[in-house]
């Protein structure tokens, strides 16, 4: 007999998770490293370019004094970009994140060296000579190119180099905002595709690790603190509602607009190396109107949750911001999504707290960012922990979760697939990003397994049974066969018997009995289909624990279980009425679900 005894729980987990989190606690910590030094450089570059000097200090273009000139840095830069792309790697055009999901989906985790270190070069310029980005989806896609790059020097799996992917994103994100658990949630929402120990695991391991780095090295967070909401009163409440309605819809036009700004470039008639340097020239004049709108702007976001922004300044910061930042992510350059989110989603709520004369203004710009944040991702777990640990404001918790399940919900509903995953759609995958448990999970094979009601002996000879009725009028039937002793050696179609009794009549029904997987009564129809798949068989032998086979397990009855899921869905039954009768109406095709 094969097969082996396999215990069933609420995971499955191995000591593989032990291999992949000492791996994760080492790319945990080189990605807090890098996500410093990456921020570094973009001071470096913000100097440079804004102030013209050499230093590493934190500084943003907010004040500088350029004027007009302003417009230089931004285009030399993109031309540097474009450079970069060229006769680098093309990998280091967008925000990252969308690159780190295709390296997963069609190239087995694998990320190639150079765009790992091209990737961090091109977004600190790109940032530093005034992009209207933020420093998280590079430094995303460099911690995931180096998970990428140390699984790939060692003998890991497909499934695990995506883990250690994964892993190195998280680390990543979690050093530049001080925010662990979103890390996790993010990656866990977006990126993984699984939630599983082995993943989740090793993926919250090089986050804390990462977070625990930056804390030693730059300081513990809130990276944007603010003042704690004591009260959460009903207006609020409704407030939340709104600012996710309202975040929901804006959020739409964000995707539409850079997909149709990205698709007027492809039109133009000249290389894609030039698309960045035409965008800059509009990141540079909108620099000259709204310096704040330039850059990462951390300084910014600060601002507004602290009230210390007017409202002309706010109007001003919505509209520039939203105008570069779309351009600029249209045109191919390199830099990430998140800050320019936080930015737009601050001021449009900053600016809705203005001009209502809002109690607690810095709140509302807070559920903006939200909002927009979650419209755009569609991560609504991320979307409520993720403003939490930037603030540390634990009082916003509830209207925080009232935004961010309208705006995922509203967005979902109006757009299939969200700025992340477009990008990835248009490259001809389809990107799912529901979880549910397989109905084929919550079966024992026990529940599912047959016994055909018509035998057929083993050793009958397939000539004496071809002309029998048994044979054919039931020629799509199986039959099951026994020995002498009627213990069940298999189970056989007519139609083969019929289709043998031609070829070799003098062949036994024991000869048409292919080698067949054992699976047992406790395993789960999951199991049993895995077992087809791995061997190419039709059916599945099932037995108990003493070995003696109890039933089998053909496709048509995992099928029924997928009935079963879609009539739990689509058939609508009154459980209780005032009649006291149960009344069930089917629709969208679905009929009654045969018994097992």
């Amino acid at each position: 007999m094969s097969g082996r005894l396999r215990k069933t729980g609420d995971f499955t987990t191995s000591t593989q998770i032990l291999r992949l989190s000492a791996a994760a606690l080492l790319i945990g910590a080189a990605c807090a490293f890098i996500a410093i030094v990456l921020l570094k450089m973009i001071y470096f570059f913000t100097n440079l370019s804004f102030y013209h000097r050499l230093s590493f200090a934190y500084i943003t273009p907010t004040h500088n004094h350029l004027h007009t000139w302003v417009i230089i840095p931004p285009i030399v830069g993109a031309l540097l970009i474009g450079l970069m792309a060229r006769f680098g790697s093309e990998k280091i055009r967008g925000h990252g994140i969308p690159e780190a999901i295709e390296a997963m989906l069609i190239n087995e985790s694998k990320v190639q060296p150079r765009v790992a270190f091209w990737k961090p070069i091109s977004a600190a310029i790109s940032i530093g000579s005034g992009g209207p980005f933020g420093a998280e989806g590079p430094i995303i896609m460099t911690g995931g190119s180096f998970g990428s790059l140390f699984s790939q020097f060692l003998h890991f799996s497909s499934i695990e180099r995506r883990i250690l992917l994964v892993a190195g994103a998280a680390g990543g994100m979690s050093a530049t905002f001080a925010s662990p658990v979103s890390a996790v949630l993010f990656a866990v929402e977006l990126l993984v595709f699984e939630f599983k120990p082995r993943s989740l695991v090793p993926i919250a391991i090089a986050s804390a690790v990462a977070d625990a780095i930056r804390i030693a090295v730059i300081g513990p967070g809130p990276l944007f603190g603010m003042p704690n909401l004591e009260h959460v009163p009903v207006s609020l409440l409704l407030v939340a509602t709104i600012i996710g309605v309202v975040g929901s819809f804006l959020a739409v036009l964000l995707t539409w607009a850079i997909y149709g700004v990205e698709d007027a470039f492809r039109k133009l008639p000249i290389h894609w190396m030039w698309w960045p340097a035409l965008g800059a020239v509009v990141i540079g004049v909108g620099g000259m109107f709204s310096p704040r709108a330039l850059g990462v702007g951390y300084d910014s976001i600060a601002a507004m949750l602290n009230v210390k922004l007017a409202l002309y300044t706010l109007l001003t910061l919505l509209i520039v911001k939203t105008i570069i930042w779309v351009v600029a992510l249209g045109s191919g350059t390199s830099g990430g999504i998140l800050a320019p989110i936080l930015i737009i989603g601050g001021s449009l709520g900053g600016v809705a707290a203005d001009l209502f004369h809002a109690p607690h203004p810095g709140v509302w710009a807070l559920l903006g960012m939200s909002a927009i944040f979650s419209g755009v991702t569609r991560t609504p777990l991320t979307s409520i922990v993720f403003p939490l640990e930037l603030t540390h404001n634990l009082g916003a918790l509830l209207p925080l979760l009232i935004t961010s399940a309208i705006a995922t919900g509203l967005s979902s509903l109006i757009l299939p697939r969200s700025i992340l995953t477009e990008k990835i759609v248009r490259r001809g995958l389809h990107l799912s990003r529901e979880y549910h448990t397989d109905p084929l999970q919550m079966h024992y094979c026990s529940e599912v397994a047959f016994v055909p009601a018509n035998s057929i002996a083993a050793n009958t000879h397939l000539g004496d049974v071809a002309e029998s009725e048994l044979i054919r009028y039931t020629t799509a039937s199986w039959l099951k066969v026994e020995d002498d002793e009627r213990a069940l050696n298999g189970i056989v179609l007519a139609w083969e018997v019929l289709r043998g009794s031609k070829l070799t009549p003098q062949s036994r029904i024991a000869d048409l009995i292919a080698e067949a997987p054992v699976v047992f009564e406790t395993d789960t129809a999951k199991t049993a289909l895995s077992a087809m798949v791995e061997t190419s068989a039709n059916w599945v032998r099932v037995v108990d624990l003493t070995g003696a086979t109890s039933g089998f397990i053909t496709p048509a009855q995992l099928f029924e279980l997928r009935k079963r899921e879609r009539a739990e869905e689509a058939d609508r039954s009154r459980v209780f009425s005032l009649t006291g009768r149960s009344e069930s109406v089917a629709q969208d095709g679905a009929g009654e679900v045969p018994p097992m």
